[in-house]
């Protein structure tokens, strides 16, 4: 009885552009993997070498022929140089260029305003309003910097950290509210 597609023992099959001796056994093909280009990478690490500093926070990018109306929420910065309907949630800075417009509330590290700003902004550290900017909201930062010709309308907090917060009783430790200089 005859056995097809069995291989002899003594030949194996070898594509046609390798040579006819057989592969050792100790070199096994190891795989393609695709990693960056690192300086002194070493093929038998499993890992590329670590860098020491962290990583910059990546920017994303509306840019100024887009409009665009929903929420943004992450860890990076963003640059609004279109128009954005809606907030802005990010751990990072938020800037705001020459003829955009942002409407809607704000959370960042850092504000930066050169186009116009209809909302909010909330718990930043940093707020700058250039002299090409206008904000039309309240405002609780760490500092704020505003430019001569910049506009602004609405309540300014800053300055005031957690401990310094003015107490629900008007702003006084005794209670009493406090006087209205302009009157």
């Amino acid at each position: 009885m005859a056995i097809f597609n069995q291989q002899s023992p003594a030949k194996k099959d070898v594509p046609s552009f390798a040579s006819d001796a057989a592969p050792s056994p100790q070199a096994a093909p190891t795989p393609i993997r695709e990693t960056p280009a690192v300086a002194d990478f070493n093929p038998t690490q499993s890992a590329p070498p670590r860098a020491v500093a962290q990583p910059e926070a990546k920017e994303s990018l509306i840019a100024a022929d887009l409009t665009i109306e929903g929420k943004i929420e992450g860890a990076g910065h963003v640059r609004i140089a279109g128009k954005f309907k809606g907030d802005v949630n990010v751990q990072g800075d938020l800037t705001i260029e020459k003829g955009a417009k942002l409407s809607g509330g704000v959370r960042a590290k850092k504000v930066i305003v050169a186009g116009e700003l209809e909302g909010n902004i909330e718990s930043a550290s940093r707020v700058e309003l250039l002299d090409s900017g206008a904000l039309t909201g309240d405002i609780k930062a760490g500092s704020l910097t505003v430019a001569a010709g910049s506009r602004i309308r609405g309540h300014v907090e800053c300055g005031w950290g957690d401990k310094d917060a003015p107490k629900s009783n008007g702003g006084k430790a005794d209670g009493k509210p406090e006087r209205d200089l302009a009157s």
